[in-house]
């Protein structure tokens, strides 16, 4: 079995196939977990978009700035480099806007929804 592995700072120039766009990097992938490297470059959710992923999500910024909104909450949550997040399955959000004059490097975990997990175990007993 070989290791894996790479630099999660390495190639942060937008996709050459779509400048316009984020680039989201599938670094890990299994039944119980993903992992995802995203890097924006003045992004901002679409108005009206809110992401309502069926997953956990536990996310930390790496480079750049970011704000994210919650839905039923006006306010914007600024992230700083280091900055990390757990949102639960199902809580709306979006990007309310990354940097405009540096990538903003993201690491996002995927995991399967607390309750589903819970529910798996139990049915392991």
């Amino acid at each position: 079995m070989n290791a894996a592995g790479g630099n999660l700072y390495a190639a942060l120039a937008p996709d050459p196939a779509t400048p316009a766009a984020e680039r989201f990097d599938l670094l890990l992938a299994r039944p119980d977990a993903t992992i995802e490297r995203i890097v924006s470059f003045g992004h901002a959710s679409a108005a009206g978009f809110w992401y309502d992923d069926p997953r956990d999500e536990w996310v930390v910024l790496l480079a750049g700035a970011a704000a994210l909104q919650f839905d039923g909450d006006a306010r914007e949550r600024r992230l700083a480099p280091g900055d990390y997040l757990h949102i639960p399955a199902h809580c709306r959000h979006r990007v309310a806007w990354t940097d405009a004059h540096a990538p903003t490097v993201w690491l996002a975990i995927y995991l399967p929804a607390a309750r589903d997990a819970a529910a798996a175990g139990e049915g392991a007993r």
